[in-house]
Order: structure tokens, then C-alpha cells, then sequence
């Protein structure tokens, strides 16, 4: 069977689905995901109790996936429409809840959904993934993802190949190998569907298609001698994720489009989609703000370090090995020593899972990317960062007991509080003393912060349209200290892409962190001297991984910044 930390979101738990389908007041609903109905303008749908509620959400996640024709997720003008069309129904069952008599734990269930739907309009009204962006049609993904689903836009019940238990059960290799034979197929429908005229899109994706075909060759030969039929039909994917590859190449001289959403729009998937009570002007001046102390504080790190020798990248196999473990078994020691949150068994092996393996140059001027570029000068320094095998880890040994919560939000709506705390935790320990021993580890938080700032406006600016991809990796490079990001490499290359096709996404670091760190202030305010760290962290995490703002008002009663972007929306 399929096991991960994560659950992909393609993935329904099965209490989700009996309960939908065990809901009689959703009989209608289910009527018309058979395709029993045509666009109705309602739906006989109980919408009374959180019970409803949860039933709806069963049947709401069926309807958002795309329909398949001979197994090929159909995303043609007309499934398009049709998915459109019947959207206004659920909209109005949804809005016909009257939620305010509701424990405010369950009226923020209601916003996590209402957070979907708007994430579903975004995409019909603005995004337009099927038809604007080429990298959508990536369906085979080799890797994990650090966060509760993959990044980014992508096809629902696409292949993650790396959550499946190896050697493949025989179940599991028969749904590998129908998805491998579906791509073929995939992008045909692929060629009629992108009408679209973004160029940096368009570009990027050919890039996202070629390095799929590489992962396909890859794994053809890794499972060759056991799976045959699965190697034929990667062999087979590869050959049409080329085919397709060049035939987006052939297009890319017609592509003279504007890839930027606009200033509105990021605005209103902001307050919409994500809850971050903020304009894309607003973010601007945070996100400048955190970038010019990041290096401020930088310069003042460096001189009071100025005798001390510079860091040394890790050399070999076995140093690295021995000071990646040392490292997670400072960390964990210093977590519980300074009581900063309640451990749990499966956090040391979380973090231990994910140590990886050395990459050795093959010159000394090589660059092996920001991350390592860090993380071999002091190994700590992306141990707190990796906070995200911690919340991984716990939506898998310690769900959240509303389903709407225990699986991950779709559109990434999860993104400021994921990757916002992960961001947080960096310059959050290291003020609790963590590097007190490390004073370089200290200007290598200082860099990790000034490249998330430097890649969050590069990310902004690309959707008011003025920068380019090009320009924003430059803008980046200019603004990470130490030559540690090229703009040309892989590492900013492939996160402006990533920004650019999931608006938003690039400010979560700063801006999720800001956004922790305003909760953990207006906790502190709010409980005065019974406030404690110890007990923040475990209301934080016990809230599940949704937007900070919603967990403020879970913890707080404060609905203020809600309320506002309620208003905003009228």
C-alpha cells in the first residue's frame, strides 16, 4: 500500500468518502457528479449543521477533480465550462450556512472551504493552469514534497512515485503503469488545450517537460528488473513528454504575453484564498522592510565575528554524516531543554529521514546550491527551517480530528502558515539561543532570511509585470550576499518559475513569518504572565497547518482581521 509523512490530496480518506456518501441530504449533489443533472442553478442540499458541512466538503473535493475520458483527465473548453457553469450552486449551498452560532473551531472549517471554493473561481477567472500554463501537464513526479501536497498548480491524481512502498505490490504497480500509459494521451488533449499567450509560462514549462522526461528515463531503469511493463510504459511516457516538449518549443516564437496575474488579483487570492489580511502594496513594504534588516543585521554579525576564521563547507562522506546527525541531536536536546515545545516520538526520526547524503564537486569554485551552500557551512542553520518534517510527521501519527484539516488544503492554501513557520523558526531559535556557540551559524540565518526576502519581491514584481522571470532571478542574485544564488542556477531558476505559476506562493516565507510572529505577540499580550512559549508552540500546531489568521481567532476570539477581509471581498 501507498504510504508517505504526506498525503497527497488526490488521495480522499476513506471516512470522507462513506460519510458523503451516507449523507442522504447530498443525495442531489451526488446525482450530479454522476452526471445525472445539467447545470442546475441549485442544489437541494441540508446546509444546517457542521455535520452538513463536513458532507459537503466529501462530495465538494469529488467535484473539483476533473472528469477522466479513457483515463485522461479532460480539461477541454467544454469540460471546462461545464465545471463552471454548475460552480455557482455550490457557491450559493455554501454561502446558505448559517454559521454563526457555531463554535468558532467549526465556523473556521467553513472559511478553510470557503478558502477552496474561491481557490477553484481563481482558477477559472484568472490562473487558467489547463490553458496558460505548460507545466500544469507535468504529471510524473520522482521527489517528495516538504510541505502537506505538492507546489504549485497540478493535475489531481497525477503520479507521485516516491510515496509508494518499494517493491511495488502488485495493485500499486498496475495504477503506476495505467497512469504511465495515460500521458500519451494526456498530451494530445495537452495541444488543443494551451491557447494561452504567456511567454515566461510557456518558456519555463518546456524546461518543466524536458526535466520530466529525464525523471521518466530515470525511473524506466529503476524498476526495469522487477516491473518490465512499468519500465515499457515510463519508456513510453518519456517518448510523448518529448514529443510534447518539442512541440511547445515549436509554439514558443507565437507566446508574446504577459505571465503576471496583476496587483488586484494578488490582492484577492490573498484575502480570498490564502487569509492574509494584506494587498500586494502591503507585502511589498513588509518584504522590503525584512530584506534590508536581513542584511543590516548581516553586516553588524560579520563584524562583531570579524576575528573568528570563515566557515568550511563539509568535505566528505563521513563529516558529513557525523555532523548532520550531531546536529539533530542538538537541536532536539536544545528544544527540550529550553522547553520550546512538547517533543513527540516520531520528530527525532523526521528530521533524520531527511538528512540526505553527501554531493561531492567536482571543483572547488562549484556552487551545489543556496541550500547546501548553507547547510555545509553549518549544519544547523536548515535544521530549523526543517520544521516542515515535524508538521508532515504530525498530519500523518497525529491528524487533526476535523476532516476538513487532517488532509492538506488544496491551492496551497496552507502556504504562509507552512512555510512561514519553517522561515520563522530560523531567526526564532536562533534568538533563543541556539547559535549563541555558532556566532557564523548566526550570519547564515541572516542569508537564508535576505534570499526568501530578495525571492519575494522578485515574485511580486513578476505579477504587477514589471519584471520578467529573467529579471527576477537577476533581482535575487543582486540581493542574496555572497554569490551563494546565481541567478542562472537551478535553485532560483526553478522558484521564480514555481512563483510566477502560484501567485502568492513567493512572500509566504516572509510574510507567513510575520504573520507567526504578530500571533505570538498578540498571544503574549493577550495571556500576560501565563503566556508561554511552550504552550504557543502546542496550540499552533494543534490548530493544523491553515492560514495564521484563522488560527489567531481559533486561539484568540479575535474574528477582526477575518471580518475585514469579508468586507473586502463585497
Amino acid at each position: 500500500m501507498m504510504t508517505s509523512l504526506t498525503t497527497p490530496r488526490r488521495i480522499m480518506t476513506e471516512r470522507y468518502i462513506m460519510k458523503a456518501a451516507k449523507s442522504l441530504t447530498l443525495v442531489c449533489l451526488t446525482l450530479l457528479l454522476a452526471g445525472c443533472s445539467s447545470s442546475p442553478t441549485q442544489l437541494d442540499v441540508a446546509t444546517e449543521s457542521y455535520d452538513d458541512l463536513v458532507a459537503y466538503f466529501g462530495v465538494w473535493r469529488e467535484y473539483r477533480v476533473p472528469p477522466r475520458v479513457e483515463g485522461v483527465p479532460d480539461f477541454s473548453r467544454k469540460a471546462i465550462a461545464r465545471q463552471w457553469a454548475d460552480f455557482p450552486a455550490w457557491r450559493a449551498a455554501l454561502e446558505s450556512f448559517d454559521i454563526q452560532d457555531w463554535p468558532v473551531s467549526q465556523q473556521v472549517d467553513w472559511h478553510l472551504v470557503r478558502a477552496e471554493l474561491n481557490g477553484l473561481q481563481f482558477d477559472h477567472e484568472v490562473l487558467k493552469p489547463w490553458e496558460r500554463d505548460p507545466a500544469y501537464y507535468v504529471y510524473f513526479y520522482p521527489n517528495p514534497t516538504d510541505v502537506p501536497s505538492r507546489e504549485g498548480p497540478m493535475i489531481e491524481g497525477s503520479l507521485e512515485v516516491y510515496y509508494y512502498d518499494y517493491p511495488l505490490s502488485d495493485g500499486d504497480a498496475s495504477h503506476i503503469e495505467a497512469g504511465l500509459r495515460s500521458m500519451p494521451a494526456l498530451y494530445e488533449s495537452a495541444r488543443a488545450n494551451l491557447t494561452g499567450n504567456a511567454r515566461d509560462l510557456w518558456l519555463k514549462g518546456i524546461e518543466s517537460i524536458r526535466e520530466q522526461s529525464g525523471a521518466l528515463e530515470s525511473y524506466s531503469g529503476r524498476v526495469a528488473e522487477n516491473r518490465p511493463g512499468i519500465s515499457d510504459a515510463a519508456n513510453a511516457a518519456r517518448q510523448a513528454s518529448d514529443e510534447f516538449a518539442d512541440w511547445l518549443e515549436e509554439q514558443a516564437d507565437s507566446k508574446t504575453g504577459l505571465s503576471g496575474v496583476g496587483k488586484d488579483n494578488i490582492t484577492w487570492a490573498l484575502q480570498n484564498i490564502h487569509y492574509i489580511p494584506l494587498t500586494w502594496e502591503e507585502e511589498v513594504l513588509l518584504v522590503k522592510r525584512e530584506l534590508v534588516r536581513a542584511h543590516t543585521a548581516l553586516r553588524l554579525e560579520e563584524n562583531r565575528n570579524r576575528a573568528l576564521p570563515d566557515l568550511k563547507r563539509i568535505d566528505s562522506p563521513d563529516e558529513y554524516d557525523r555532523r548532520l546527525n550531531a546536529a539533530v541531536d542538538e537541536y532536539m536536546m536544545f528544544l527540550e531543554e529550553e522547553e520550546i515545545l512538547p517533543l513527540k516520538d516520531y520528530m527525532d526520526k523526521a528530521l533524520r529521514d531527511r538528512i540526505g547524503s553527501f554531493s561531492p564537486l567536482s571543483s572547488p569554485d562549484e556552487l551545489r546550491g543556496f541550500f547546501s551552500e548553507v547547510g555545509y557551512r553549518d549544519e544547523m542553520a536548515m535544521r530549523t527551517h526543517q520544521y516542515h518534517w515535524f508538521d508532515l510527521a504530525r498530519m500523518r501519527f497525529e491528524p487533526h480530528p476535523s476532516p476538513i484539516r487532517s488532509s492538506p488544503l488544496w491551492y496551497n492554501i496552507f502556504d504562509g502558515r507552512a512555510e512561514g513557520f519553517a522561515t520563522s523558526m530560523e531567526e526564532m531559535m536562533m534568538h533563543a539561543g541556539l547559535f549563541d556557540a555558532r556566532p557564523r551559524g548566526r550570519e547564515l540565518v541572516w542569508i537564508l532570511l535576505a534570499q526568501r526576502a530578495a525571492r519575494a519581491l522578485g515574485g511580486l514584481y513578476q505579477h504587477s509585470n514589471e519584471m520578467t522571470l529573467e529579471q527576477a532571478t537577476k533581482f535575487a542574485d543582486q540581493w542574496t550576499p555572497r554569490g551563494y544564488l546565481p541567478w542562472d542556477g537551478s535553485t532560483i531558476q526553478h522558484e521564480q518559475h514555481f512563483y510566477l505559476r502560484q501567485p502568492t506562493y513567493g512572500e509566504s516565507y516572509v510574510i507567513g513569518k510575520i504573520e507567526i510572529e504578530k500571533l505570538l505577540a498578540a498571544r503574549a499580550r493577550q495571556l500576560g504572565d501565563d503566556f508561554t512559549l511552550y504552550q504557543f508552540m502546542d496550540d499552533l500546531n494543534g490548530a493544523g497547518v491553515i492560514p495564521v489568521s484563522l488560527i489567531n481567532w481559533e486561539l484568540s476570539g479575535d474574528d477582526s482581521e477575518i471580518r475585514m477581509m469579508m468586507t473586502a471581498t463585497k
